[in-house]
């Protein structure tokens, strides 16, 4: 990660490129290619009405001017996340889909990278879950999506999964996490191997947890991350293909001072 020009931070989050924030906007997401040549971060108004990708590209030492995102519309887009492989992106996206019976609100889309040229996006069809919203998809090497999904008006939001079986993505089922207290949950990010879960709880504000495949269908031993981690709200997790650095959002509702931080995560992952 030395190629990045950053200081590297250890068990304490430290911002990162900050400089990358427009003035009166907001930064909700970073995210790195698996091959760490891009960085995508999504940035929004302050009053939530429109959310647009970002890219920054590794130009040998250095890195490229933000351009838009190549899925980018005129509609909004967010939660972005690639397969592990790279070859296949995943995001949210409030464009029509043009399909009957499916309510107008964030749904996710996908784009394959084919002979190194990404494809048009397109709409992917959970069944089950037309008539809601469905956003901040995440992927294991195995097929299985993750994300969240709520009603129009984002209540009862909560982490659900459906299962690519032969191109489709079946029916989603909500994904059985073991806590303490019934919480809302939102933005997850699973692993490759899908052996950790990262989400945010949503309570008085929002709590980054990490929770551990039982090996059954369902997740265990849930904890909330160090404090440290978890200061003044936070979501939108994201860890590098090695494990080592977690990337999320922090900052206070009411001020909008967010930033993207980012942390080495390596003891917290191991320690169950």
């Amino acid at each position: 990660m030395q190629f990045l020009n950053e200081k590297i931070p250890n068990n304490i989050p430290i911002a990162f490129k900050q400089n990358l924030i427009p003035h009166n906007k907001l930064i909700h997401k970073g995210i790195f290619s698996p091959d760490l040549q891009e960085y995508y971060y999504t940035i929004s108004d302050k009053n939530f009405e429109k959310f647009e990708v970002f890219v920054i590209k590794r130009n040998k030492e250095n890195w490229t001017e933000p351009k838009k995102a190549f899925f980018s519309s005129t509609y909004s887009e967010h939660g972005m996340s690639f397969s592990p492989n790279g070859n296949t992106l995943y995001f949210s996206s409030t464009r029509p889909v043009h399909v009957s019976g499916v309510l107008q609100t964030w749904h996710i889309w996908k784009s394959d990278k084919v002979n190194g040229k990404w494809n048009e996006p397109v709409f992917i069809d959970i069944q089950n879950l037309r008539d809601k919203l469905v956003s901040h998809p995440t992927i294991t090497a195995s097929g299985v999506l993750y994300f969240h999904t709520s009603n129009l008006d984002y209540s009862e939001m909560d982490i659900y999964q459906s299962k690519n079986v032969n191109g489709r993505f079946e029916n989603a089922e909500k994904t059985l996490i073991s806590m303490r207290s019934k919480l809302e949950k939102c933005t997850p990010y699973v692993s490759p191997k899908g052996d950790y879960l990262i989400f945010a709880s949503i309570g008085n504000e929002l709590d980054l947890m990490i929770s551990y495949n039982d090996g059954k269908g369902g997740w265990m031993n849930t904890k909330k991350l160090n404090t440290k981690i978890n200061n003044k709200g936070q979501g939108n997790p994201y860890v590098t293909p090695d494990n080592k650095f977690l990337f999320f959002t922090t900052g206070e509702h009411l001020e909008k001072n967010w930033k993207v931080k980012w942390v080495n995560i390596e003891s917290e992952i191991n320690n169950i």
